[in-house]
Parts: structure tokens; sequence; C-alpha cells
């Protein structure tokens, strides 16, 4: 049975989790700052957990994703498509290029896994004008989604048909899913509000801002309209104030509106699942879950279990996706997302602007 490792490139935290046959090796987790300061330290643990038995797979941070790719073929027009950040470009997950670079200069197994848009699961109707369906880090979110609920359940994964809601340190996200497939997607940067972003930019305030860079887009979520921008994400759930009130009800609000969108796209989902770091809280898995209840009462909502301790959950669905690209248990769960199949880029179906246009914004010929 293969020996592998997940790795999460969160907003806030870089996590791994290791499994080995099926059972947790590895459950770590280091602030992201740090580990874009010092890539040498996930560098580090990758290499004693090699050396203490060898590895068959890494699934790497891969950011808003590539086609199924081995890091050590990785080009750095394919890091760019990845990390969608210019040379220079302080915000945003530009950082994870300095980690792969790292990681890809390494002997070990690593590969880089697809986001949404890249899923053929995806209809091409639905893609259209969109990049950010769901980074990689939530189709391996959706990938432990879809193993919970089988497990629960005691069915196969092409059985299973749920919504994920995503509810990061950073981001909002939302993931459809039909039959074990993937078939919709809203992601962070085009979805709801979030606890640190603004989720998806009304048109006339993006020309209002003159410019948009990725700071930008990491910026001016439920914790800047509560006025505590640096405050704990779980302090949302205590609305002491007007204005943390008035945070709370739009967060709260956006991702209900988020599911409802997806009920439409997968109507077949009987679940809600929540994952990311603010489904752990009382107050916002409560307060969603009666929301959720009351505008979909077909819908039962309930947050993800996962198996690893500290590890995230889209860390422990990496590791999933990485047993199963190696021929282990998770097999089923691979061939059911279509990982393999997934292909092409992130801009290819994009109108409103050309993915020519695109392609030279990024400084790609």
């Amino acid at each position: 049975m293969p020996r592998v490792i997940g790795i999460d490139p969160g907003t806030l935290s870089v996590d791994l989790c290791g499994l080995d046959a099926g059972t947790v090796f590895l459950d770590r987790t280091l602030p992201t700052a740090e580990a874009f300061a010092d890539p040498s330290a996930i560098v580090s643990m990758l290499d004693d957990a090699h050396r203490a038995a060898p590895l068959d797979l890494v699934a790497g941070p891969s950011g808003y994703g590539l086609p199924l790719t081995a890091a050590g073929d990785l080009t750095d027009a394919d890091l760019l498509l990845a990390y969608l950040a210019v040379k220079g470009e302080a915000g945003g997950i530009g950082g994870l290029r300095t980690l792969m670079r790292a990681l890809a200069q390494s002997s070990l197994p690593i590969v880089l896994t697809p986001g949404v848009v890249h899923l053929a699961s995806v209809p091409a109707h639905r893609k259209v004008n969109r990049v950010d369906m769901g980074t990689a880090d939530k189709v391996c979110a959706a990938a432990l989604a879809v193993h919970d609920q089988a497990a629960r359940r005691g069915c196969a994964e092409r059985e299973v048909s749920l919504i994920l809601l995503e509810l990061g340190g950073a981001f909002t996200a939302a993931i459809g899913v039909e039959d074990g497939r993937i078939v919709d997607g809203i992601g962070g940067t085009s979805g709801p509000l979030g606890v640190r972003a603004a989720g998806a930019l009304d048109g006339e305030v993006a020309y209002l801002a003159g410019s948009i860079s990725k700071s930008f887009l990491f910026g001016g979520g439920a914790a800047t309209v509560a006025g505590t921008p640096d405050a704990p994400a779980e302090s949302l759930a205590v609305p002491g104030t007007p204005r943390v009130r008035l945070a709370w009800e739009a967060y709260v609000e956006g991702a209900v509106k988020a599911v409802a969108a997806l009920a439409m796209t997968a109507p077949r989902a009987s679940e809600v699942l929540l994952s990311g770091r603010l489904a752990s809280v009382h107050g916002v898995r409560d307060e969603l879950a009666r929301r959720l209840s009351a505008a979909l009462p077909h819908l039962s909502v309930r947050a993800i279990t996962g198996f690893a301790t500290v590890a995230k959950h889209a860390a422990q669905g990496a590791a999933l996706i990485a047993d199963g690209l190696a021929g282990g248990r998770s097999s089923s769960l691979v061939e059911a997302l279509g990982i393999r199949e997934a292909s092409g880029t992130v801009l290819d179906h994009l109108y409103v602007i050309s993915p020519a246009a695109a392609r030279a914004r990024l400084g790609l010929a």
C-alpha cells in the first residue's frame, strides 16, 4: 500500500497530511508566512518522511491548479498559470512559486493537481469567463467530502451527491458534486464574502478602484466590514457591535446564497458538508445549519469529520488524492473525480478578455 503526503497551502497556514497504507503518519501545520519565507522547512519535513520510509507520491501545493503534472516537469509558464501572479507581485499566493521551485528541485515524487475549471465533469458553459471556480485545494477538500459521505453511508463514491461549503480563514467557496463528480464550483475570488477576502467584486467597484492587485483580492472581507481586519476569524461569531453584526449577516447570508446557487446545478445533492477553519466554530456552524435548513429543507447540514487532528481538510483530501493516484485505497475516489482526465488551463474559457490578453498580463508569450 502506498505511502503519500498531501499539502494544502492555505492563506493562513500550510498543512501536511501523510498516509501510510491509509494510516496517518504526518499531521502538521505551519504559518504560511513562515513556510514561504523558509521553504526549506517544508522540504526538510518531506525529506525526513522519505528517509523514514520511501514516499510513493506527494500532492504538492498547486494554487489554481494544473492538469496532473510532475513537479520535475514544471515550466515557468506552468508556475505562472498555477499561481496567477506576475513577477514582483507582493500579494496573493505568488509566494507559492518559491515553495514549489524548492520542492521541484528535490528528488521526491511530487505532482500538482487540477482546479475545478480543469475538470471534464464541469460543463463548458459553466466555465465561460471563469478562472476561479475552486482552486486545487478546494478540489482536495471536495475529495475528502466525497470520501466522508461514502464512508458514512457505506456506498461507492459514484453514489455520492453533495454540496461542499468551504469556510476558510480568508475565502468562502462552494463546490457541487453529483454522482461522485464535481459539476460546478464557486471559487473564493468569485464567490461570497469571506472572512478576509471580499469575494466576487461588483464590476463598478472594480472600476472605481482603478486597478486590482493580488493583495486587493485578499482583502475587504467580513473582518474589514467589522472594522477589525486583524481580529481572529472566530470573533465574527460574537457580533457585539453594529459593524460586527453587519459583517456577520453579510458573511452568513452570502454563504447560504452560494449553496442555494449550487443546489440548482447539483439538484441531486442530499447534504451540505462544511469544511475549513470556521466549520469548527459552533456559532458559525449552527447558524449556517439553521439558515440552510430553512432555505433548503431537503438538504441536511454537517461538518466534515476528517481523519487527521491538525492538518486542514484540504490537506487530508490531497493525501487521499495522492493515495489514489499511487494505486491505494482511494483509487476509486480519484477515478470518480476524474483527476487524471483534467486538461487545459485556467485561461481557456475567457471571452470578456481574450486568453491571449490574459497570457500577456502574466508575461507569457
